[in-house]
């Protein structure tokens, strides 16, 4: 039995009781808050090891409610369970702080195992690592979560931050898109949505703008590489 515990924020009643029958029956310990006010005071007052958030709620919407989340933890796994589908609601969504992103309706065996997967990732995170990443003179600190370019700091969304660590820890290595969603997204990849091209173009802007000697480079019909430019 997996003790962890999670905090579904969902006001269709139906929904969150479904799920709470359905993930408790799987081993998690579940809290509900049918509204942001009251899944916000949740949060701050529990610890959980994972939250599912709606975006349409009373109160506090699910974007502004992972940004708060955020503020308080950097890595609890968040999944946005949404009937809000298009590509620029998910971009919101990450921008926010979200890991991953489920349309409703939504196979709950499908759930279950991007729940699993964030939960391994996150255990996986929790192990000791070098805590500055280096390529050329770009430089990431894994504690402070600082990221900078020679001497100018580059500010960075968690979800940039994410793919920016993927990137450097794949250094001088062709990552494909379905590479990149599995291990940043932790979601099977969707050919339908261009997410991944988005949030590379805006590392691309943060890091490679204004500096001499791109560091982040597209292999045709491959992917993506991040490589000092000789």
């Amino acid at each position: 039995m997996d003790e962890r515990k999670i905090l579904i924020v969902e006001d269709e009643v139906k929904i969150a009781k479904a799920l709470q029958l359905g993930l408790s029956e799987s081993g998690y310990l579940v809290e509900l808050a049918f509204d942001g006010i009251i899944g916000k005071k949740l949060f701050l007052s529990h610890s959980y090891d994972l939250v599912i958030l709606d975006i349409n709620l009373p109160g506090i919407n699910g974007y502004e409610l992972c940004t708060e989340i955020r503020k308080r933890d950097q890595h609890v796994p968040v999944i946005m369970l949404t009937a809000m589908n298009t590509t620029e609601d998910k971009i919101e969504g990450f921008d926010a702080g979200a890991d991953d992103y489920m349309i409703k309706p939504f196979e709950f065996k499908e759930l279950l195992v991007r729940i699993r997967a964030l939960l391994k990732r996150t255990l996986n995170q929790q192990l000791p690592t070098g805590n500055i990443l280096r390529v050329s003179d770009l430089e990431m600190n894994l504690d402070s979560k600082e990221v900078k370019r020679g001497d100018k700091k580059i500010l960075l969304t968690a979800k940039e931050f994410q793919l920016l660590e993927y990137f450097m820890r794949n250094r001088n290595r062709v990552v494909s898109r379905a590479d990149i969603a599995e291990s940043v997204w932790g979601i099977d990849f969707d050919t339908q949505t261009n997410v991944i091209d988005v949030y590379v173009n805006y590392l691309r802007n943060k890091v490679d703008k204004g500096f001499s000697g791109r560091l982040i480079h597209t292999q045709v019909g491959m992917g993506y590489m991040l490589k000092e430019e000789r």
